[in-house]
């Protein structure tokens, strides 16, 4: 079991992440872009990040974090690594589309073992850990027992530079909207993982992903009795940028239809 002081940690950094972002709110006055004028960064994401720092390198000194605005920084050699994301959904944000979320994963040795997933404008805060329970505000969740793809709900999303390569998931959104009963795109992947741990989603797949965007997510999955792999089947490499998260029943099934778009 993990230890409750990291879930407790998980959940408090995520908390105060998101009381940031309600005070930003629709009045965010810096906008700027981060090499494509699609991707961008306000200074809610700054102070959300100061604040979630400033807690977990006070509350683990010894540690290791990494954030998506300020990079890498602490120990090094830790065997825990803090992955923070403090506004995953920053375009949804600017525009007041409240499919927002801050992201906190704690990973151990590279492999993602806590996970709180919040959501600020909705107030729902999804928690795990592997090895023990998912949670939505308190309240256990898991996956859905839905065995087709027919009859599953799914998600996906785009890279921030799909206007500038192939590898930008277009025919496999195409194909499995045929095949499904929808696809969405919130644009916070951290909360379409948190949607299929919650049984809101049968499947959810991504390509150009980075740590911050999954390291919660798929520890919050795991312990809802979800399945990650990547697209192949294989173990995840949280380097790789490509996810594929299930209910476990239909993960076979997404797995060969990616394989059909030559993805």
């Amino acid at each position: 079991m993990i230890d409750r002081e990291f879930e407790q940690a998980a959940r408090k950094a995520a908390v105060q992440g998101g009381e940031v972002l309600k005070k930003y709110w629709g009045k965010v006055k810096s906008i700027q872009s981060k090499g494509f004028f699609w991707d961008l960064v306000t200074e809610a994401d700054i102070n959300a990040e100061k604040v979630i720092l400033s807690y977990l390198h006070q509350r683990f000194p010894e540690h290791q974090t990494l954030s998506e605005e300020a990079g890498a920084q602490g120990n090094e050699n830790s065997d825990y690594l803090w992955v923070i994301d403090p506004l995953d959904g920053t375009t949804n944000y600017t525009h007041q589309y409240p499919f927002i979320s801050v992201s906190i994963g704690l990973v151990y040795r590279g492999k993602p073992i806590v996970g709180a997933v919040y959501n600020p404008i909705f107030d729902e805060l999804f928690l795990g850990s592997v090895g023990g329970t998912a949670t939505l505000n308190g309240h256990p969740i898991h996956v859905s027992s839905i065995k087709e793809l027919n009859k599953s709900l799914l998600a996906t999303g785009f890279a921030y530079d799909r206007r500038e390569t192939s590898d930008n998931n277009y025919a496999e959104f195409c194909h499995m909207t045929h095949i499904s009963q929808g696809v969405r795109r919130l644009g916070s992947a951290a909360l379409d993982l948190a949607y299929v741990a919650a049984g809101r989603l049968e499947g959810f797949w991504e390509r150009g992903l980075k740590t911050w965007d999954m390291a919660a997510g798929v520890a919050i999955v795991t312990a809802a009795g979800g399945t990650i792999t990547n697209y192949e089947g294989d173990e995840l490499d949280l380097s790789s940028g490509r996810i594929l998260a299930t209910n476990g029943f239909i993960h076979p099934l997404l797995i060969e239809e990616l394989r059909k778009t030559k993805g």
